[in-house]
């Protein structure tokens, strides 16, 4: 296949470029920079069956693909609360004009949604039929309602126009090449642990998260893509399950680097969801999947990464 990734120097997007490289397909990453890092990239740029394109993906583009993962957006609240309307634009006009290419081309797209869907859930865990708990104004809307309407036009564009879509609800990922500063909690805890700080602990820490390693996220996206069942273009949940408060990731960190870590707590930001945790069972009966790396074994590789990348910044 000849495979497009829109953000493909981001974090997620230059994982999926090395698996679908790996797999044996083309790949054409496309990415503004505005998040995304050319040196995610950069151990790519000198092979013939890659190509990078420097592109905002509000613009249209043609190309001519077979698959396209649609990744483009800050995925950070730091980065995408920065420039709100910016973040609108990327999940909406971005989406209509991957859309409007996979039409042109019959390619079958692939929407990176966000657990963000579903807000602040009042349901627990939150299965693919919750519609969500989201504050239409409030600080993260720019995100949240972005990815919201983002999947509508997916749906309505299979059922309009018969497009071949794939959603996939993605809950906290982390890994090797988020950024230094991005502002999310694994990558935080980490650079702050690294320098000697205390790590910053918002409320009293009890709120969850359900982490997963990049590598299972990775998978998960293939797995979809390649999916031919006829409720394909429904949403799916992808995510770890092991759900841990803040203050066990304090912990987990803590026994990775064999040290006590300080913390200093601030106030819980507006909109923050209390617990999250996905029903991954449409997952394993659709796709046979299931996240199979430990948070402990996640985060000793993560560590290792950013050892090197807090030295550089």
């Amino acid at each position: 296949m000849r495979a497009l990734v829109t953000g493909g120097a981001g974090f997620l997007g230059s994982h999926l470029c090395d698996r679908l490289l790996a797999d044996g397909h083309d790949v054409v990453a496309v990415d503004n920079l505005f998040t995304g890092q050319e040196r995610n990239i950069a151990h790519l740029i000198s092979r013939s069956d890659f190509e990078f394109v420097r592109h905002d993906v509000v613009e249209p583009i043609r190309l001519d693909v077979d698959w396209i993962f649609n990744l483009a957006c800050p995925a950070s609240p730091v980065h995408y609360q920065s420039n709100p309307v910016k973040t609108v634009k990327t999940s909406v006009i971005g989406t209509l004009n991957m859309l409007g290419l996979a039409k042109r081309v019959g390619a079958r797209i692939l929407q990176a949604s966000t657990s963000e869907v579903y807000g602040d859930p009042l349901t627990h865990p939150q299965t693919e039929d919750y519609w969500g708990n989201v504050n239409p104004i409030g600080l993260r809307s720019c995100y949240d309602e972005g990815k919201r309407v983002a999947e509508t036009l997916m749906m309505d564009y299979h059922r309009e126009h018969k497009i071949d879509t794939r959603i996939i609800r993605i809950f906290n990922t982390y890994g090797p090449r988020m950024a230094v500063g991005d502002g999310r909690v694994v990558s935080n805890f980490i650079v702050q642990a690294l320098r000697g700080e205390k790590l910053t602990v918002y409320g009293d820490g009890s709120q969850t998260r359900s982490f997963c390693y990049v590598d299972d996220m990775i998978e998960a996206m293939l797995k979809l893509m390649k999916y031919e069942g006829a409720d394909a273009a429904e949403p799916v949940n992808i995510g770890g399950t092991d759900e841990r408060s803040m203050n066990d990731l304090v912990n987990c960190l803590g026994e990775v680097l064999s040290k006590d870590l300080s913390v200093e707590h601030l106030p819980l930001p507006d909109d923050d969801p209390i617990r999250r945790r996905p029903d991954c069972s449409r997952a394993s009966q659709r796709l046979g999947w299931k996240p199979r790396v430990t948070l402990l074994d996640g985060l000793t590789r993560t560590v290792e990464y950013f050892r090197s990348a807090v030295a550089v910044a």
